[in-house]
Parts: structure tokens; C-alpha cells; sequence
């Protein structure tokens, strides 16, 4: 990818501040950053530094409280809720620790919601090859409280990826597996990432698995501490 190529997000100087009984609390301190199409990035540092914060806006489920913020070339401060319901639905995919499946259906049906959202006739034969890319062909009619927490993470896996989003967002996705089942859920999703070139954005506790990205951002106190990118061309 070259310079040259615009970049899928272009944060600049965000902040995020939330009022409290006891004054204002700035949960993000002003963190620019650009992420390009097809990058890996591990989001890393200590908890309460503002990782999940940082996912929350680019996801568009919270507003910055200052700055500016364009993803897929939207400026999502521009938008209203509709507007971001559609660009997280047309344009993201997102797998949070707790794997938030609608318990009334069937794998299958989880996995087609988005697409019945937008009108897709071919919605459940997409879901069933989504499915199938991860291991889960044979899984299609149980319903979560049939499947193991690993089935289930993969089943918001392909959730996440039936649309063949531009950018998927991944919250602490093994937080809730062992170690076993959260090895194969992530060589899943790196698998796909790589074979679909979607650009990844791994928010993570684990080391080991943050190094796993190509870049790796670590955010402290709200701010961005260090960025391997960065680093990487200073030397």
C-alpha cells in the first residue's frame, strides 16, 4: 500500500470527555492517528487507558467530544444516527468479548440480520457460506445456548465478515474463551483478514496476540504513547 493510497481512518486530535458528579473526566487526550486500507493494527495498554473509547468512536456508537474523525472517507461527526447505523452496517464489522447473539435464533439467522437489514435477497445463503468459512457449516440451525463459547465467537466472527466490510473492529474477542478456543477464533479472523484484505483493528490485553499485528499502537492515560509505525520510520 502506498503513501499515496487516502486512508481508511484519518483520526486528528480526538477527545472524549464525559461529565461526572465529581467534574469533567477526559478519557481521551487529543490522539491523532491514520490507519490505511488492509493494516493489522493491535491497540494496546492498561485498562481504563481509553482502548475501548477509541473503538467506540471509530465505530461511531459514540461521538468525540473533540477533534475530527473520517472513516471510509465519512466524516462521521457529520453524520446522524441513521446515517451511522448505515455506514456500521455497510461498512464495518465488529466482534466485542461478549459475543451479543440474539438467543431466540438460530446461528444461522445471527449471522443473516445485517444483511436482511439491507435488503439482501441472497442474506441466508451468504450467512451459510460465512458459516461455513468458519467452521461452522454443520452448526447452521442451533442456537447459542446449543453452542460452545467458542462456536459462538465464531459465530460473531462471521457475523462480522458476511457483509465483506471495509474495516473490522475487534474488542478483547478472546476475553471470554480459553486459551484453546481463543488461538482458533483469532487464526480465524487473521486468516480471513488476510485473504479478504479488510483492514483489522485489534483492541487487546495479550501481548502475544497484539504482536500478531503488523503495527502495534499503544494508548496510555488517553493518549498515544508509542506506535510502532511511527517508530519503525524513525530509525
Amino acid at each position: 500500500m502506498t503513501d499515496s493510497t487516502p486512508p481508511l481512518i484519518d483520526a486528528r486530535d480526538l477527545s472524549f470527555t464525559v461529565g461526572t458528579a465529581g467534574g469533567p473526566v477526559n478519557i481521551l487526550r487529543g490522539v491523532s492517528l491514520t490507519i490505511r486500507p488492509g493494516e493489522s493494527v493491535g491497540i494496546v495498554g492498561p485498562s481504563g487507558s481509553g482502548k475501548t473509547t477509541l473503538l467506540m468512536l471509530l465505530a461511531g456508537l459514540e461521538r468525540a467530544t473533540g477533534g475530527a474523525l473520517r472513516v471510509a472517507g465519512l466524516d462521521l461527526g457529520a453524520l446522524d444516527e441513521d446515517a451511522l447505523a448505515r455506514f456500521r452496517r455497510d461498512r464495518l464489522g465488529i466482534v466485542f468479548q461478549a459475543f451479543h447473539l440474539i438467543p431466540t435464533m438460530t446461528a444461522l439467522e445471527n449471522v443473516a440480520v445485517p444483511l436482511e437489514f439491507a435488503g439482501r435477497r441472497d442474506a441466508f445463503d451468504r450467512a451459510a457460506a460465512a458459516l461455513q468459512s468458519v467452521g461452522l457449516g454443520h452448526r447452521l440451525d442451533h442456537y447459542p445456548g446449543q453452542l460452545s463459547g467458542g462456536e459462538q465467537q465464531r459465530v460473531a466472527l462471521a457475523r462480522a465478515i458476511v457483509g465483506e466490510p471495509q474495516l473490522i473492529l475487534a474488542d478483547e474477542p478472546t476475553g471470554n474463551l480459553d486459551r484453546g478456543n481463543g488461538t482458533a477464533v483469532m487464526d480465524l479472523l487473521f486468516g480471513l483478514q488476510r485473504d479478504s484484505g479488510t483492514t483489522l483493528l485489534l483492541i487487546t490485553h495479550d501481548a502475544a496476540l497484539a504482536a500478531r499485528c503488523a503495527r502495534q499502537i499503544r494508548i496510555e492515560d488517553g493518549r498515544i504513547a508509542s506506535d510502532s509505525a511511527v517508530l519503525a520510520e524513525a530509525a
